[in-house]
């Protein structure tokens, strides 16, 4: 069980020190989607020719990542890759962890504004909706600058 683990550790170490550029960008399309072709590849991330978007895939399949076949490529393991760490996947979309803490704390911000406007507020009721103003503004600046950044 241990060598196991240890195979598994070497093989993700390796994995991560190749996922790199455009093979990085074309693990993450195919993870995202399921399956791909070679074609499929080049057209949506844009790569020159599709002996190079060939060439990635082949890269990623003997890494042990994809497996192919009939033309077409699908995740033979999905690894953490450390790019990846601040992104969440749902089905095809990989969003930043950052949207989740915003949409929590304008909620949060939202429904404390509302307490406070319908009663008799203090300066420290003020201020503590403010702060929350802020939190889920920074929150929101922060999920918007992942996402712009993004994995790909």
């Amino acid at each position: 069980m241990s060598k196991e683990r240890d195979l598994d550790a070497e093989k993700k170490v390796i994995a991560e020190s190749q996922l790199k550029g455009n093979t990085l960008r074309t693990y993450i399309y195919v993870v995202t989607h399921k399956k791909s072709g070679v074609r499929e590849v080049q057209r949506e991330l844009h790569l020159s020719s599709s002996s190079l978007a060939q060439y990635h895939l082949s890269k990623l399949v003997d890494l042990g990542l994809l497996t192919e076949q009939g033309g077409e490529y699908f995740v033979a393991d999905q690894i953490r890759v450390d790019v990846l760490k601040d992104f969440l996947k749902f089905g095809t979309l990989i969003v930043p962890r950052f949207i989740f803490y915003a949409v929590f704390f304008t909620i949060v911000a939202g429904f404390f504004g509302v307490i406070v406007i319908e009663r008799t507020f203090s300066e420290l009721d003020v201020f503590f909706v403010l702060m929350l103003i802020l939190a889920s503004s920074l929150f929101w600046y922060e999920a918007l600058r992942a996402w712009l950044r993004g994995p790909i």
